[in-house]
C-alpha cells in the first residue's frame, strides 16, 4: 500500500493525524541527517502495527511531502 505523509519535524507531541489526502506525521526528531526520517518510520510502524523494515519511503527523502510503501 502506497500513502501520501507529511511530516512536522521538531514538534511537541509524537503521533498520527488523518488529514483525509494524507497523514500528517508529527516527530520530535529534527530534520538533520535523516533523523527525523527514521523516527517517522517508527511512527508509522506503531501506526499500522507492521515491522519498522517493511515501510520504505519511495519517494520525498529531503521534503516534508513523502510518498510511503507499506507492505502488510
Amino acid at each position: 500500500m502506497k500513502i501520501r505523509v507529511r511530516v512536522k519535524p521538531g514538534s511537541r507531541r509524537v503521533g498520527v493525524e488523518n488529514m483525509g489526502d494524507f497523514l500528517l506525521v508529527r516527530v520530535k526528531s529534527p530534520p538533520v541527517e535523516g533523523r527525523a526520517n527514521r523516527e517517522m518510520i517508527e511512527v508509522l510502524s506503531d501506526y499500522f502495527g507492521v515491522p519498522k523494515s517493511r515501510i520504505r519511503i519511495v519517494a520525498g527523502k529531503s521534503s516534508r511531502d513523502k510518498l510511503v510503501e507499506i507492505e502488510k
